[in-house]
């Protein structure tokens, strides 16, 4: 099941009525997008003119593109990707959320936990997330990224595992879904979701001195690759330069 998933159905917001269309001009925004598969993203990141699309559904599955197509193009959204086969689940639910209790991390099914496994078999095998998460209000139609109690419990988890990203089930979806947990963003009926641009690229860019320093230490091959594919995933790109200087000026953080 996916990060989305909750015991009520979750909708988008609809727009305020004669809410001017401009509202979100200054945001990166996420609309839905014509996709089977994962695409290639072809352009560097601009910070003009710029916009990463994801395609959603009530189910929480995305499929991010980077493309610069009219709206008229993306009226039919095909269905996304669904989870991978064999990925580790991280089971949540509203007690874990309101508790911030992160012992879902240690019951994961395959593995003692979430920080003593094999950093290869995560990144092989990907995780995902279940969240099961009851609406005190059913007819609440928040998303479940737009809730302040889950999005506190991924604060705490981003905070005590900030590799994590790197090793989700990002062809389902769940890079998106955890940024849009972490990242402030708002939610377009039209366009999706919407990010500031600002804080997804300090968030990429805080991405990526971590993982790019962790798969190191855990002696993943080809760091850099690795590293430079999740940040594509958030319409980022970086060449070889940026990781010379992090190994040309490395810091040891004890």
């Amino acid at each position: 099941m996916s990060l989305l998933a909750a015991t009520t159905s979750s909708y988008p917001l609809l727009p305020k009525p004669n809410q001017p269309s401009t509202s979100y001009t200054s945001w990166s925004c996420c609309r839905p997008v014509v996709s089977t598969s994962v695409p290639s993203l072809p352009i560097s990141h601009r910070r003009h003119n710029f916009m990463a699309s994801v395609a959603f559904n009530p189910s929480g599955n995305f499929d991010l593109s980077l493309t610069d197509e009219d709206e008229e193009d993306k009226s039919q959204v095909t269905p996304p990707m669904p989870p991978t086969e064999g990925r580790f689940e991280i089971v949540v639910d509203t007690e874990n959320i309101q508790r911030l209790d992160l012992s879902p991390l240690f019951r994961i099914s395959g593995i003692k936990s979430l920080a003593e496994a094999d950093p290869k078999e995560l990144l092989e095998q990907t995780v995902g997330f279940t969240l099961n998460y009851t609406r005190e209000d059913p007819y609440d139609p928040r998303e479940l990224s737009e809730f302040p109690d889950i999005r506190l419990w991924f604060v705490r988890l981003d905070a005590t595992y900030p590799w994590l990203p790197v090793v989700l089930d990002w062809r389902a979806g769940e890079l998106a879904r955890y940024a849009a947990m972490v990242v402030p963003h708002q939610m377009s009926m039209r366009m999706g979701v919407v990010f500031n641009p600002e804080a997804l690229e300090l968030f990429v860019m805080k991405k990526v001195f971590i993982v790019y320093s962790w798969l190191k230490e855990q002696n993943v091959p080809k760091p850099k690759l690795k590293t430079s594919d999740m940040a594509r995933m958030l319409g980022f790109r970086f060449g070889d330069e940026l990781f010379d200087l992090i190994d040309a000026h490395s810091v040891d953080p004890s």
